[in-house]
């Protein structure tokens, strides 16, 4: 058993990481600041002790896991390394773990965390798995061959890895604030894509990934088309979606997802296919798809005074799309009411008309003040030119007039974004208890 001590434990992918080495059997506490995260849930029902920020809590004994939001002149950071010892970065402590399993990243600019989530739950349909998805949650199993994970591309943190397959679910311009264009973040994929060792599962429908040079297998799956991988004969349905799957020129079979809308629908395909290569029991998986319930932070519903209030993670133009579409699949004929925090000024600035784009398919949208970040607080641009952008949208304050929700009846509200939107949920939920 070996002592870990995890410097911003509260971070997704390293209140992930805590809880898969807890399960391990590994001793795990750590350290983060004491406003509430939604993380931090999981962890405190699995025991792990979390502590405000304190030099006294680096002693000798512990391997401290360094987040990456934090630099050396962290407190604790920067103590541990004064005092000799060790100390190592999430992403190249993840980059070790997963060498005892047969590994599978999970990457994309778009669909990331529900991807590795149903590959999680799927897999272990058939066959022990030990994950970590950008949701926050992980699970490790003592016998287990495989690991799936979420493997970000920020800061090319992803190049860390050498997993045994990758699966790439888009490629597309996001954190303007790191990479300097889509050419960029394209070279970022590139090379992250050079040091898969067994195979790559990719969409074909990205014009990107069709450009990067492979030099292991690479299986292209989309929606109808010339695919490896392909889906067919798609249905909405009232447990879900059903379609058929052909790899190749063999039909594989017909599967059935809870889920709505054509992106759920190639997430599945992504899952499919690394079930294929591995030759997992097919029977298995299907009855798997049918009860996973979704990852945390994405289209995660609550039912109130007969509304739909949905909380999803969505912050990029093609993330808020696909949001809606399962939206209107799901809730056919209900009004769609999006309540919308643009995340950092950059990206905000970047994506000005796309956002307005995306957000003018709700039936009324409404925009919340910009969640800046550590790295940057303020900027050019407020939420106000957002809402000049989109007809009939209006500025929302989070306690002077929440209220107003309350007038769409019956509608689906969904609060979007990635900073701290859950509080604007939490306080219209309050108001209808």
């Amino acid at each position: 058993m070996e002592k870990y001590h995890f410097i911003g434990i509260k971070g997704a992918g390293m209140s992930a990481l805590a809880q898969v080495l807890h399960d391990l059997g590994h001793e795990v506490q750590g350290a983060d600041i004491e406003k509430e995260v939604f993380t931090e849930h999981q962890l405190r029902d699995k025991g792990i002790r979390i502590l405000p920020f304190d030099l006294a809590n680096v002693v000798e004994g512990f391997t401290y896991i360094a987040g990456n939001a934090f630099d050396d002149n962290h407190v604790e950071i920067r103590t541990a390394l004064e005092k000799g010892y060790p100390v190592i970065r999430y992403h190249e402590f993840l980059s070790q773990f997963m060498n005892q399993f047969t590994s599978i990243a999970v990457t994309g600019a778009h669909g990331k965390t529900s991807t590795t989530g149903l590959l999680s739950h799927v897999m272990n349909g058939d066959v022990d798995t030990t994950f970590l998805i950008g949701d926050g949650t992980g699970f490790g199993l003592e016998n287990s061959e495989y690991f799936t994970f979420e493997s970000c591309e920020y800061k090319r943190h992803f190049l860390s890895y050498h997993p045994d397959y990758a699966i790439i679910t888009n490629i597309d311009f996001d954190h303007p604030d790191y990479f300097k264009d889509l050419d960029d973040v394209v070279s970022a994929f590139s090379e992250m894509a050079d040091q898969v060792k067994k195979g790559v599962i990719a969409y074909g429908g990205d014009a990107h990934t069709r450009t990067l040079d492979y030099k292991v297998p690479v299986y292209f799956y989309g929606i109808n088309g010339d695919f490896d991988v392909r889906a067919s004969n798609i249905e909405t349905v009232s447990n879900g979606t059903r379609f058929d799957v052909h790899v190749g020129s063999e039909f594989l079979d017909t599967f059935t997802i809870p889920m709505y809308g054509d992106h759920h629908v190639l997430n599945s395909l992504a899952v499919i296919t690394v079930g294929y290569l591995e030759k997992l029991d097919m029977e298995n998986i299907k009855r798997a798809f049918m009860t996973f319930g979704g990852v945390k932070r994405r289209f995660s519903e609550t039912f109130k005074n007969g509304m739909v209030i949905v909380d999803d993670y969505a912050h990029h133009p093609k993330e808020i799309r696909a949001t809606l579409e399962t939206a209107r699949k799901k809730y056919s004929g209900r009004e769609i009411v999006t309540v919308f925090q643009p995340h950092t000024f950059s990206r905000t600035k970047k994506f000005l008309n796309e956002f307005a784009d995306a957000l003018s398919a709700s039936d009324k949208a409404y925009i919340v003040d910009i969640f800046g970040s550590a790295r940057e607080n303020e900027g050019e641009l407020s939420s106000r030119d957002l809402v000049d952008l989109i007809p009939d949208a209006e500025l929302l304050d989070e306690s002077d007039d929440i209220a107003r929700l309350n007038t769409h009846e019956g509608a689906v509200i969904i609060f979007m974004g990635a900073g701290d939107i859950q509080k604007y949920e939490k306080r219209f939920t309050e108001l209808l208890s």
